[in-house]
């Protein structure tokens, strides 16, 4: 699942894919602001991303896509 994580005053995003799915992100980011603490999120690859939430502008959580097969019509 795609996660887009905004940062204040600064022009680009962070992007990242998390093998968790929306509703674990969505716990981690809520405890993260709730407690006032860094979020720490990890991706598909085991790397650590860690952002302080005192910049954190926004936390995108994209849908989980099933992959397509195959040639759709055009």
């Amino acid at each position: 699942m795609e996660v887009k994580i905004g940062i204040q005053n600064i022009g680009r995003e962070i992007v990242l894919e998390s093998a968790q799915d929306a509703g674990a992100v969505a716990k981690v980011v809520e405890e993260a602001l709730s407690k006032g603490t860094e979020l720490r999120l990890t991706d598909e690859k085991g790397r650590l991303i860690i952002i302080p939430t005192n910049v954190l502008g926004y936390v995108e959580i994209g849908a989980e896509e099933a992959r397509r097969v195959g040639f759709g019509q055009l």
